[in-house]
Protein backbone atom coordinates (compact mmCIF):
# COMPACT_ATOMS: atom_id res chain seq x y z
CA UNK A 1 0.00 0.00 0.00
CA UNK A 2 1.07 3.56 -0.79
CA UNK A 3 2.42 5.91 2.44
CA UNK A 4 2.32 8.88 2.75
CA UNK A 5 4.84 11.88 4.01
CA UNK A 6 2.55 13.95 4.77
CA UNK A 7 -1.03 15.26 5.22
CA UNK A 8 -0.25 18.29 1.63
CA UNK A 9 0.64 14.55 -0.14
CA UNK A 10 -2.76 12.47 0.83
CA UNK A 11 -4.36 15.74 -0.35
CA UNK A 12 -2.91 16.08 -3.64
CA UNK A 13 -3.38 12.24 -4.42
CA UNK A 14 -7.52 12.67 -3.18
CA UNK A 15 -7.86 15.21 -5.14
CA UNK A 16 -5.97 13.78 -8.54
CA UNK A 17 -7.41 10.86 -8.21
CA UNK A 18 -11.13 12.03 -7.64
CA UNK A 19 -10.77 14.48 -10.37
CA UNK A 20 -9.71 11.31 -12.69
CA UNK A 21 -12.43 9.32 -11.28
CA UNK A 22 -15.15 12.23 -12.16
CA UNK A 23 -13.91 12.65 -15.67
CA UNK A 24 -14.61 8.98 -16.34
CA UNK A 25 -18.66 9.83 -16.15
CA UNK A 26 -18.33 12.51 -18.84
CA UNK A 27 -20.30 11.07 -21.77
CA UNK A 28 -22.61 8.39 -19.48
CA UNK A 29 -25.89 9.67 -20.44
CA UNK A 30 -28.86 10.17 -17.44
CA UNK A 31 -30.47 7.54 -19.99
CA UNK A 32 -27.56 5.00 -19.15
CA UNK A 33 -26.73 5.28 -15.54
CA UNK A 34 -29.04 1.95 -13.82
CA UNK A 35 -27.78 0.16 -16.83
CA UNK A 36 -25.97 -3.00 -15.36
CA UNK A 37 -23.52 -4.67 -17.89
CA UNK A 38 -23.04 -8.55 -17.60
CA UNK A 39 -18.77 -8.64 -16.17
CA UNK A 40 -19.71 -5.23 -14.66
CA UNK A 41 -20.81 -5.51 -11.32
CA UNK A 42 -21.99 -1.34 -10.53
CA UNK A 43 -23.96 0.28 -13.15
CA UNK A 44 -23.01 4.06 -13.35
CA UNK A 45 -25.46 5.43 -10.83
CA UNK A 46 -24.22 2.67 -8.17
CA UNK A 47 -20.37 3.41 -8.81
CA UNK A 48 -21.05 6.74 -7.45
CA UNK A 49 -23.55 5.51 -4.99
CA UNK A 50 -20.89 3.03 -3.06
CA UNK A 51 -18.71 6.28 -3.19
CA UNK A 52 -20.98 8.61 -2.08
CA UNK A 53 -21.95 6.01 1.06
CA UNK A 54 -18.38 5.43 2.19
CA UNK A 55 -17.25 8.68 2.12
CA UNK A 56 -20.32 9.64 3.85
CA UNK A 57 -19.68 7.40 6.50
CA UNK A 58 -16.11 8.65 7.06
CA UNK A 59 -17.02 11.99 7.93
CA UNK A 60 -19.96 10.75 10.11
CA UNK A 61 -17.52 8.73 11.79
CA UNK A 62 -15.35 11.44 12.55
CA UNK A 63 -18.57 13.84 13.58
CA UNK A 64 -20.27 11.49 15.62
CA UNK A 65 -17.21 10.64 17.53
CA UNK A 66 -16.01 14.45 18.28
CA UNK A 67 -19.71 15.10 19.56
CA UNK A 68 -19.21 12.03 22.27
CA UNK A 69 -21.14 9.44 20.36
CA UNK A 70 -20.38 5.93 20.18
CA UNK A 71 -19.64 4.77 16.34
CA UNK A 72 -20.53 1.99 15.02
CA UNK A 73 -18.61 1.02 12.22
CA UNK A 74 -19.43 0.19 9.42
CA UNK A 75 -22.47 1.34 10.33
CA UNK A 76 -25.42 0.55 12.77
CA UNK A 77 -26.84 -2.68 12.17
CA UNK A 78 -24.37 -3.46 9.61
CA UNK A 79 -21.32 -5.89 10.36
CA UNK A 80 -17.77 -5.92 8.62
CA UNK A 81 -18.42 -9.49 7.11
CA UNK A 82 -21.27 -8.83 5.27
CA UNK A 83 -21.68 -5.62 3.48
CA UNK A 84 -24.15 -6.25 0.82
CA UNK A 85 -27.13 -4.81 2.38
CA UNK A 86 -24.70 -1.90 3.33
CA UNK A 87 -23.92 -1.07 -0.26
CA UNK A 88 -27.87 -1.25 -1.33
CA UNK A 89 -28.66 1.65 1.35
CA UNK A 90 -25.72 3.64 -0.64
CA UNK A 91 -27.29 2.66 -3.78
CA UNK A 92 -31.31 3.64 -2.39
CA UNK A 93 -29.74 6.41 -0.98
CA UNK A 94 -28.21 7.87 -3.56
CA UNK A 95 -29.70 6.13 -6.43
CA UNK A 96 -32.29 8.35 -7.17
CA UNK A 97 -30.11 11.78 -7.91
CA UNK A 98 -28.77 11.94 -11.37
CA UNK A 99 -25.55 11.29 -12.56
CA UNK A 100 -24.49 15.37 -12.50
CA UNK A 101 -26.06 15.70 -8.70
CA UNK A 102 -24.25 12.33 -6.92
CA UNK A 103 -21.06 13.44 -8.91
CA UNK A 104 -21.61 17.35 -7.08
CA UNK A 105 -22.53 15.44 -4.02
CA UNK A 106 -19.67 13.61 -4.64
CA UNK A 107 -17.37 16.71 -4.96
CA UNK A 108 -18.58 18.50 -2.13
CA UNK A 109 -17.93 15.54 0.34
CA UNK A 110 -14.10 15.11 -0.97
CA UNK A 111 -13.69 18.76 -0.55
CA UNK A 112 -15.25 18.20 3.29
CA UNK A 113 -13.03 15.85 3.70
CA UNK A 114 -9.87 17.69 2.07
CA UNK A 115 -11.06 20.49 4.94
CA UNK A 116 -11.17 18.04 7.86
CA UNK A 117 -7.58 16.42 7.03
CA UNK A 118 -6.39 19.95 6.62
CA UNK A 119 -7.76 20.49 10.04
CA UNK A 120 -5.98 17.59 11.50
CA UNK A 121 -2.00 17.44 13.16
CA UNK A 122 0.50 14.90 11.77
CA UNK A 123 -0.27 12.97 14.85
CA UNK A 124 -3.77 12.62 14.18
CA UNK A 125 -3.19 11.34 10.93
CA UNK A 126 -0.93 9.48 10.87
CA UNK A 127 -0.18 7.67 14.39
CA UNK A 128 -2.40 4.71 15.06
CA UNK A 129 -5.25 4.48 17.52
CA UNK A 130 -5.94 8.40 17.52
CA UNK A 131 -9.46 8.05 16.92
CA UNK A 132 -11.89 5.60 18.57
CA UNK A 133 -13.47 4.72 15.49
CA UNK A 134 -10.28 3.97 13.72
CA UNK A 135 -8.86 2.00 16.26
CA UNK A 136 -9.33 -2.19 15.35
CA UNK A 137 -7.18 -4.78 15.39
CA UNK A 138 -5.16 -4.00 11.75
CA UNK A 139 -4.11 -0.46 14.07
CA UNK A 140 -4.28 1.69 10.82
CA UNK A 141 -4.25 5.70 11.48
CA UNK A 142 -6.88 7.84 10.39
CA UNK A 143 -4.96 8.45 6.90
CA UNK A 144 -5.19 4.67 5.81
CA UNK A 145 -9.64 5.09 6.59
CA UNK A 146 -9.24 7.92 4.50
CA UNK A 147 -6.88 6.26 1.63
CA UNK A 148 -8.98 3.20 1.04
CA UNK A 149 -12.14 5.19 1.06
CA UNK A 150 -11.27 7.70 -1.41
CA UNK A 151 -8.03 7.39 -3.56
CA UNK A 152 -8.09 3.74 -3.65
CA UNK A 153 -11.48 2.99 -4.81
CA UNK A 154 -11.22 6.43 -6.82
CA UNK A 155 -8.24 4.47 -8.96
CA UNK A 156 -9.92 0.77 -8.65
CA UNK A 157 -13.31 1.61 -9.87
CA UNK A 158 -12.06 3.52 -12.97
CA UNK A 159 -11.03 0.35 -14.74
CA UNK A 160 -14.84 -0.93 -14.08
CA UNK A 161 -16.31 2.73 -15.29
CA UNK A 162 -13.99 2.08 -18.70
CA UNK A 163 -14.96 -1.33 -19.04
CA UNK A 164 -19.16 -0.87 -18.77
CA UNK A 165 -18.16 2.48 -21.04
CA UNK A 166 -16.51 0.09 -24.15
CA UNK A 167 -19.33 -2.65 -23.25
CA UNK A 168 -21.88 0.14 -24.23
CA UNK A 169 -20.14 1.79 -26.44
CA UNK A 170 -19.91 5.17 -24.52
CA UNK A 171 -16.53 5.52 -24.43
Amino acid sequence: MVRYKDKTELIEAIKKNHLLYDQEFDNISEDNKDFLKPGVDKSPSQNLSYQLGWTSLLLQWESDEKKGIDVHTPASGYKWNNLGGLYESFYHKYGTYSLDQQREMLKNQVNEIIKWIESLDHETLFIPEQRKWATTPAQWPVWKWIHINTVAPFKNFRTPLRKWKKETGTE
